[in-house]
C-alpha cells in the first residue's frame, strides 16, 4: 500500500463517514489545525524531554487530539477520555502555578526553546479553538471539545512559564507604551 491515493488531487477529501468535501471546508481546516498543534506538541516534548510528568501528559494530549480530529471529521469515536483529561489539565495547571510567580502583566513568548515552542503550540491551539467555534455554528460539535481546547491553551501557557522559571529565564514583560 502506498501513501498516496490520488483521490485528493482535485482539492477534495473524505470525511470520516465517506462524504467528499473541499479541502477548504471549515471542518477540514479545523482538524488540520488540530494536526498542526499535534505536530508542535511533538516538538515541545522533544525540546523538554527532561520534564517527564509534563511530557507524559502531552503524549496523552496528542492521542486526544487525534480523537478530536476524528470527531471534527464526523467520526463516531468516543470523547470520554478527552473529557476526563480536562480535569488532569486543570490539576497540572494548579500544581505548576504554585511554582510560578504571580502573573501581573502580559508576557512575551520566548525563553528556552521548549518554552518558545510551547508558546507556539498555545497560539496554534487558540487558532484551532476559533476554527472549531466557527464549525460549531453549522455542525454539531460536542461542547467538551471547546472546553478541552480552551483548557489546553491555558495549560500550554502555564507550561511555557514553568519551563522558563525552572531554567531561571526571566519572563519578558509586554511594554505598553501608551
Amino acid at each position: 500500500m502506498t501513501i498516496y491515493t490520488k483521490t485528493g488531487d482535485n482539492g477534495m477529501t473524505s470525511l470520516a463517514q465517506g462524504q467528499r468535501v473541499s479541502k477548504s471546508d471549515p471542518r477540514v481546516c479545523a482538524y488540520g489545525t488540530i494536526d498542526e498543534l499535534n505536530s508542535i506538541l511533538g516538538i515541545v516534548i522533544a525540546a523538554g524531554k527532561n520534564e517527564k510528568k509534563v511530557s507524559q501528559l502531552l503524549l496523552d494530549i496528542q492521542n486526544d487530539l487525534f480523537t478530536i480530529g476524528n470527531h471534527l471529521a464526523g467520526g463516531k469515536q468516543s470523547l470520554v477520555g478527552t473529557k476526563k483529561r480536562i480535569s488532569q489539565m486543570e490539576e497540572l495547571i494548579g500544581n505548576l502555578e504554585k511554582k510560578l510567580p504571580p502573573l501581573r502583566n502580559f508576557i512575551l513568548p520566548g525563553g528556552t526553546k521548549a518554552a518558545a515552542f510551547t508558546h507556539q503550540a498555545r497560539s496554534v491551539c487558540r487558532r484551532a479553538e476559533r476554527e472549531v467555534v466557527a464549525v460549531s455554528n453549522t455542525v454539531q460539535i460536542d461542547k467538551a471539545v471547546l472546553i478541552y481546547l480552551n483548557r489546553l491553551s491555558d495549560l500550554l501557557f502555564t507550561i511555557a512559564r514553568y519551563l522558563n522559571v525552572k531554567k531561571d529565564i526571566p519572563e519578558i514583560l509586554w511594554k505598553n507604551d501608551k
